[in-house]
């Protein structure tokens, strides 16, 4: 039977609906195998993720001549990012969930056109007020990524779900690691605001590439966005693979901003580095968005859980590569720690999602909303505290704190052998 979901009357409408929505869903899959998901509209999925998720980045590594430009107080610089993260904070918890309510090409595209207005707005912006206000409109809007995640699962057949949602991850981290050497390398040549002109471009392409590439998904039986809304405290409750996997990736996420939150620093403050160094360095580190791909199959394969061990114990072994190589000034140790942490972080999450998407599928939008709202808190606690750690404690205390963290998630991981956890969910733990 379905999740518990409170909007639902009782248990013969529930299975009902849930039978219902599966045969809607086997529609979709079956018709897109053979014309909707075809390996190029997977690969626009992946294109559109990492553009949109790209967004949000952009500006981290040109705080400082943002702030020049706008006369921004250096004590209120972090609001650059701050104000965009709470965006997406935002579109997280009240966008995303109507995915279960309303047509989700619509609601993609029109996301997308507000990533377009936050963006030109950003590059015309004459002052910090302006700035601030378009860059949140651009993080509520960067969602469009969390939409188009499970449309893209609705559309795969189950049998190679996991591998779709790996390919098209691997896509959406792509972006999140090339936007910041991206955004460096341009702004060096061109300015800070061109960065900004030339990403709301390219969202103005893809909506025109969407518009004639994405199929019509209507949410079957929708009980309205105010009944959606009302129903994710029930959720949360009533879904212990939910929460177990929102801890897991919201640990490991946390370590990752605290990583490349305070890594910038030590590479200006221990190698001497400049803007393009960072950006290299940035690029390098996105070599791990290439195991995304890998943990699809692995969790096709029925390898869910020791994969999602294999991801956390590596997390905690990057943070002890990356203690010992600063030690002793190795930059390639350095390098190689970031890469294995971010490999070990998209390993995680493609086992999250997979895992999540094959619950009830009426509920996947709200099920990714919550998700990744939760993740996106670790995050935004996690990159307040790391460049103060790195300031107060040097890179012992960053590794110190990124390592505290995925020893969190790793001890979490062990009760799933120890008998005293909650059933996966009312569904079946086909998803753990």
């Amino acid at each position: 039977m379905p999740l518990p979901d409170a909007p639902l009357p009782n248990a013969a409408q529930s299975a009902k609906a849930d039978a219902a929505d599966k045969a809607h869903d086997a529609s979709h899959a079956s018709s897109a195998s053979h014309t909707g998901l075809s390996p190029a509209l997977t690969l626009v999925f992946a294109i559109a993720c990492g553009l949109c998720c790209a967004n949000i980045y952009y500006a981290q590594p040109l705080i400082g001549p943002i702030s020049e430009t706008l006369q921004l107080h250096a004590g209120l610089a972090g609001l650059i990012m701050t104000l965009t993260q709470l965006g997406y904070g935002a579109g997280l918890l009240l966008l995303v969930p109507l995915a279960d309510v309303v047509e989700n090409r619509r609601l993609i595209l029109g996301a997308l056109f507000g990533a377009v207005v936050g963006l030109v707005g950003i590059a015309l912006s004459d002052s910090a007020t302006t700035f601030l206000a378009a860059s949140f409109v651009v993080g509520v809007c960067a969602v469009a990524a969390q939409v188009l995640l499970p449309f893209a699962s609705h559309l795969a057949p189950e049998a190679t779900r996991g591998k779709v949602v790996g390919n098209i991850m691997a896509g959406l981290l792509g972006g999140i690691m090339l936007a910041r050497p991206f955004a460096s390398v341009v702004a060096a040549s061109l300015g800070w605001r061109a960065v900004f002109w030339i990403s709301a471009v390219l969202m103005a392409l893809l909506i025109a590439v969407l518009w004639r590439a994405l199929p019509q998904r209507r949410p079957h039986a929708s009980i309205g966005y105010a009944r959606t809304m009302a129903s994710l405290p029930g959720i949360v409750w009533n879904t212990p693979l939910l929460r177990r996997r929102g801890l897991y990736q919201g640990m490991m996420f946390a370590a990752f901003q605290a990583f490349w939150t305070a890594v910038p620093l030590a590479l200006v403050h221990e190698f001497g580095m400049g803007q393009r160094g960072i950006g290299l360095f940035a690029l390098a580190g996105a070599a791990g968005a290439l195991l995304a791909p890998v943990a699809g199959r692995l969790a096709d394969r029925g390898l869910t859980r020791p994969a999602t061990g294999a991801a956390i114990a590596i997390a905690l072994l990057s943070f002890v590569l990356g203690a010992v190589s600063m030690h002793f000034h190795s930059l390639a140790g350095l390098v190689a720690a970031g890469i294995l942490l971010d490999g070990a972080v998209q390993l995680c999450q493609v086992l999250n999602f997979r895992s999540l998407f094959m619950l009830a599928p009426e509920l996947r939008g709200r099920l990714n909303g919550l998700f990744m709202t939760f993740i996106f808190l670790c995050a935004a606690v996690a990159s307040g505290i790391a460049a103060a750690v790195y300031a107060f404690h040097g890179w012992t205390g960053l590794s110190l704190l990124g390592g505290g963290f995925v020893t969190v998630a790793l001890l979490y991981y062990a009760t799933e052998f120890t008998g005293r956890t909650m059933p996966a969910t009312a569904v079946g733990a086909t998803g753990r």
